[in-house]
């Protein structure tokens, strides 16, 4: 048991989604990599550059974070979901042996709770993809179980079982050395169905209501489902609060919607979990406890508090705005208790904050995923009155590019086959931050803008010089405004960098164009379009306005907390 101290460092990982590329298949042997004994199992490129996250590069990522962390010093380490890219047996027992190397290593305690990844299902459900890379560069259908698929899609199917996406059941068992179960070198671990009290703790007391069976609630006369959430206490004084903010309801036709709702949906089917949350903070006041919450989902607008515009602006069922949490949310955890919360599930870096005065406060903050750009992650440094937030940007990953000779040969099958595919300038990535970078790029090329985008109002925009921007937008154009030599379409890409990034972005935008933004948005604040301008130039507004909350939110890169008055600080002034 370590010592009560009045500083805590806790680091936050999320969203690693990740692909154990060399794990061992039943019936798939991989494919060859150079300077490799190993064969990999992984995706191909076009899945990857269609997804909001990347899927075989991860598995380098993480061992380069936890490396890092190590580095630091660090030990406390906490995982907000998504630590697979859907809870198969393969990619749980990867995560499972990497951590415990780390933990015998480096002495590192990790903290788990759940994502939507990570159980996709309360229970065992068949699983798998069709797009896995197989030989000569086409794609290789694997499954757990071909008879969910229909009969036409069933041929040069391969059969993993390893590949079905696990209940709770499984993934808990086999991380229960992750927070999810008691240990004895804890000072303090309960559920929200525990019965005992912090006076009258014991180790096998809490050994033996941690069971799974004394962990379920009821949402419906005849099913019952676990509920993952625990309060740890690690080291003397400092209560880590691990939300399993996922909730599933019955369809009618078999099986379970998705929890990725996060917090709008669990708020109403396990309301057993708020009552505990607001149990659980009122004790860390009383015993003088430092609290601090994690979950999987946001607890705050992740939109600079710009997700009214964007609804008008795109439309409300785009952008995963459906995943923006109600105002509700952050109330009640606020008149819980609850001050900090950090979460992931968007894959971006954001502060956000919801403030009732007089101390009633809840600071929001996203961690950034390593799958996707810019990857990073967060570290919390607590002591008496303050927490100070800094964000890792991770740039240099060994073997980054190992697997790119593979998506080589997966895009000379593509074009010799006249089929789509993808840019191959990926490949010419000179680090890891590169490669998200071209990802993101590519994501909204493939997907973004062809999925959420007016296409009129976007080949509009995409045309326009900075002067022309300038012009529509200003009552009287100052004709001596200098501008940088950039297009509406630039605009767009760094639009979704800084969506994705905050103000970590900024490095990879050039300094001009960012003040060229700031001069165009500050015109169009001067002057309000009138009705009767065209419908572009009413988008047009609309997107500038949205782009000024993106620039203009809170510190998200590295920051102080009062934890009295919930004033957030910027310790640099890049921010």
């Amino acid at each position: 048991m370590i010592a009560q101290n009045n500083t805590h460092t806790i680091a936050f990982v999320a969203d690693i989604h990740l692909l154990d590329i060399y794990a061992d298949y039943e019936n798939f042997e991989g494919l060859p990599v150079p300077g490799q004994s190993q064969k990999a199992k992984i995706r191909t490129m076009q899945a990857q550059l269609h997804s909001t996250r990347l899927f075989n590069e991860n598995y380098f990522v993480l061992k380069a974070v936890l490396d890092d962390i190590a580095q630091r010093g660090i030990k406390l380490v906490a995982f907000p979901g998504d630590y697979t890219d859907d809870g198969q047996p393969l990619n749980i027992e990867g995560l499972a042996k990497i951590l415990k190397n780390y933990e015998q290593q480096y002495g590192i305690s990790f903290f788990i709770t759940t994502g939507n990844h990570d159980p996709v299902a309360p229970y065992n459900t068949s699983g798998g993809k069709p797009d896995f890379l197989g030989k000569n560069g086409k794609e290789q259908a694997i499954f757990s179980n071909v008879l969910s698929l229909p009969l036409e899609e069933r041929s040069d199917v391969l059969l993993e079982p390893k590949l079905e996406k696990a209940g709770y059941k499984f993934i808990l068992h086999s991380l229960s050395e992750f927070g999810f179960f008691p240990k004895q070198k804890y000072s303090y671990w309960e559920t929200p169905f525990s019965s005992y009290s912090y006076q009258d703790y014991s180790f096998r007391k809490a050994e033996k209501e941690a069971t799974l069976a004394n962990r379920t609630y009821a949402i419906n006369d005849s099913l019952e489902i676990p509920d993952a959430s625990y309060l740890v206490e690690p080291v003397k004084g400092l209560w880590l609060l691990a939300i399993d903010g996922n909730s599933y309801l019955p369809r009618k036709n078999g099986g379970f919607g998705s929890a990725s709702i996060g917090y709008n949906q669990t708020v109403d089917h396990k309301k057993h979990l708020f009552s505990w949350i607001k149990k659980v903070a009122q004790n860390a006041q009383k015993l003088n406890k430092k609290l601090i919450a994690f979950s999987h989902y946001p607890a705050v607008d992740f939109n600079d508090d710009a997700s009214p515009q964007l609804k008008i602006f795109l439309g409300e069922k785009k952008w995963q705005l459906e995943r923006v949490p109600e105002e509700r949310i952050a109330k009640i955890l606020i008149e819980a208790g609850i001050k900090l919360h950090f979460a992931g599930h968007m894959h971006i870096n954001d502060t956000g904050k919801r403030d009732y005065k007089n101390g009633h406060f809840l600071v929001n903050i996203q961690t950034p995923s390593l799958a996707a750009y810019i990857p990073g992650y967060k570290i919390l440094k607590l002591d008496k009155n303050t927490a100070e937030v800094e964000t890792v940007a991770i740039k240099e990953v060994p073997r980054f590019d190992e697997l790119f000779p593979l998506y080589k040969t997966e895009h000379d099958y593509l074009k010799k086959s006249n089929l789509k595919t993808w840019n191959i300038d990926i490949l010419n990535s000179k680090n890891y931050h590169d490669f998200t970078q071209y990802h993101l790029e590519n994501l909204v090329d493939l997907r973004f803008l062809p999925n959420d985008w007016d296409p009129e109002f976007e080949a509009y925009v995409s045309g326009l010089t900075a002067s022309d921007l300038y012009k529509i937008v200003a009552e009287n154009p100052q004709t001596e405004t200098e501008f940088s030599e950039w297009k509406g379409r630039d605009m767009i890409l760094d639009f979704y960098k800084i969506r994705n990034a905050d103000k970590l972005a900024f490095q990879d935008i050039p300094s001009q164009r960012l003040s060229d933004y700031k001069k165009i948005i500050e015109a169009k604040k001067q002057h309000q379009l009138s009705k009767s301008q065209n419908k572009n130039a009413q988008k047009l507004s609309q997107f500038l306005g949205i782009f000024d909350k993106f620039l203009n939110g809170l510190p998200a890169n590295h920051f102080r907390i009062d934890l009295e008055t919930g004033e957030v600080f910027s310790i640099n002034n890049k921010q």
